[in-house]
């Protein structure tokens, strides 16, 4: 399963996320993982999630992005949880390969038994209908 919380700069995304976050560590039945840009989120997180900086790894496209996921999964299979803050900060701006992303992850995530929530920085009136589905 897929979750997008889109939203314009300041309209709350990040404390949505942190509260999905907390959530799903305290209800998981296997590990949470957290991809960000940069390192904002440390205290604002439980220790028992895996806090990733997608910059420490040179995350910088969606095809990057894919193999790291695929890589994490294969490296853990009791991950249940991704969350992936920031979207467009972490592949670019592109959101034609912004939209083909998250719809893999759809796909990625049904196929593994896993939950994936993403933010994207985007007005969400201005997505198309293809997008308009995952929020």
């Amino acid at each position: 399963m897929i979750h997008v919380i889109m939203g314009l700069k300041g309209s709350g995304k990040t404390k949505k996320l942190i509260e999905a976050i907390n959530t799903a560590v305290a209800n998981a039945n296997g590990d949470v993982v957290c991809i960000e840009y940069g390192r904002k989120l440390t205290y604002d997180l439980s220790y028992k999630v895996r806090l990733v900086d997608s910059k420490e790894y040179g995350i910088n496209s969606p095809a990057m992005l894919k193999g790291f996921l695929s890589g994490l999964h294969a490296g853990n299979f009791d991950i249940t949880n991704v969350f992936i803050d920031n979207l467009y900060k972490t592949i670019g701006d592109d959101t034609a390969a912004g939209e083909e992303f998250v719809a893999w992850c759809a796909k990625f995530a049904a196929d593994n038994n896993m939950e994936i929530t993403i933010t994207i920085s985007q007005d969400p009136s201005e997505v198309s209908e293809g997008m308009k589905q995952y929020l």
